[in-house]
């Protein structure tokens, strides 16, 4: 293997069709668009939520980062998985039944351990599920079109992520407020309607070519053949991870900003709809972005993702420290977040597909979701922490020092070449 080759790497199995807009790429668009109009339309009431229940800023990012160790830990298990068994359909549509259900338990929750268990089920749904679904898409398509097949995908999971948030604070408004977190709890439940759905989706709209079974390829066989370029990648990937706190925390941080200006009811709102420009930013980038990919060094191109996420990371520490409640300002940080989240999501979806052979992708898509995740904890709970024990500028800009450190990682492997395709032959 030569760290200069640029090629990716060949695979007489990879489909040859000129058309990248098939079946599958269609039915997987589908698919996230609901998943994510379910999961999102959680994600954005949630920080009020809690706030009716009594539940601490702090716990916020170890539910979050909890949540996403749970996610994490299982990609390794259920990549290496998919490639011994020789397929993954059920599996994914296994992951999105737990996503789509799991947060309905919100509805029941009187305190955190519920919001806890509910969260981490459904992140463990997301863990099974978007390794291998990576994997399926970039087997759907030809490597020249990997990056558009991916850019759209990413939009229609970023078009949900709007309807989500939207119909969120929509439902806020006009559901009967019993209580102070009666709204909150029936949105909840209604979340199970798309959530339902993607499955159903997925499962009638995506086929499976189904491969070879490998019975005999062991975890510690498959991770050794993980291309020596691609654990390099990985280390950049983790070190930018360990900063990239959920954006969640996003929502919480423009709530209290804004709480005192407009209250607390009116602040949610807003910070919901300035989680929703944030998710239009990022669909309405996905497409370009990945096209872009197509036709230049997608590391290279990743690392300046993970450069609008450190200024993502410093723009709200800096709104935390002069406590400014400017909807603006806070707009301009929610948008540079959808941004670096467009190019972290396209380019982390393609690169391992062109890096590893395709008897080894299961793992490497695999590999890479637990790296993701262990930062992810670790991000999270940083951020938590910091912001309970001494301030959330402090913690944003801890998040941000980490961010920059990835950056200039992967920056640096794609100017020495290490970060570059591997040419092999399966």
């Amino acid at each position: 293997m030569s760290d200069r080759a640029i090629k990716p790497v060949p695979d007489m199995r990879e489909p040859t069709a000129a058309s990248w807009l098939n079946r599958n790429v269609a039915g997987m668009t589908v698919t996230s668009f609901l998943s994510d109009a379910g999961h999102e339309m959680v994600t954005a009431v949630l920080p009020g939520f809690l706030g009716t229940i009594g539940v601490a800023a702090g716990a916020l990012g170890w539910i979050e980062g909890i949540a996403d160790a749970s996610s994490s830990f299982v990609k390794l298990g259920a990549g290496w998985y998919s490639d011994r068994i020789g397929h993954r359909k059920g599996i994914v549509g296994a992951g999105y039944f737990l996503t789509g259900t799991a947060l309905a338990l919100f509805a029941a929750a009187a305190s955190w351990p519920l919001v806890l268990v509910g969260r981490a089920l459904g992140w463990f749904g997301r863990g099974i599920r978007g390794p291998l679904r990576d994997a399926m898409l970039a087997e759907s398509v030809a490597p020249r079109h990997r990056g558009k097949a991916f850019g759209l995908h990413r939009a229609g999971d970023t078009l949900g992520a709007i309807v989500g948030p939207l119909a969120g604070v929509g439902l806020l408004s006009v559901l009967p407020a019993h209580s102070a977190s009666a709204p909150f709890r029936q949105i909840f439940l209604l979340s199970l309607i798309p959530g339902l759905g993607s499955v159903a989706s997925f499962l009638v709209l995506v086929r499976e070519k189904k491969r070879p079974a490998s019975s005999r390829l062991g975890l510690r066989t498959a991770l050794g053949d993980l291309p020596v370029a691609y654990r390099r990648f990985l280390r950049g990937v983790g070190l930018f991870g360990l900063g990239d706190f959920s954006h969640t925390l996003l929502i919480l941080a423009a709530t209290q900003l804004l709480s005192p200006a407009y209250g607390g009811v009116r602040a949610a709102k807003i910070s919901a709809l300035l989680y929703v420009l944030r998710n239009v930013i990022y669909a309405v980038a996905s497409f370009p972005i990945g096209s872009i990919a197509d036709r230049t060094n997608k590391v290279a191109l990743l690392a300046a993702g993970y450069s609008i996420g450190v200024l993502t990371a410093a723009g709200i520490a800096f709104l935390m420290a002069t406590r400014v409640p400017s909807v603006a300002h806070l707009a301009i940080v929610f948008c540079a977040g959808g941004l670096y989240i467009a190019v972290e999501d396209a380019l982390e979806g393609m690169i391992p597909a062109e890096m590893v052979p395709a008897r080894s992708r299961g793992t490497a898509y695999g590999m890479m979701g637990t790296v993701n995740g262990i930062g992810d904890l670790g991000a999270s709970a940083l951020v938590g922490s910091l912001w309970t024990l001494v301030s959330p500028s402090v913690a944003f800009a801890a998040a941000g020092f980490l961010m920059l450190l990835g950056a200039v990682a992967v920056a640096r492997d794609s100017r020495n070449g290490r970060g570059a395709l591997c040419e092999r032959t399966d």
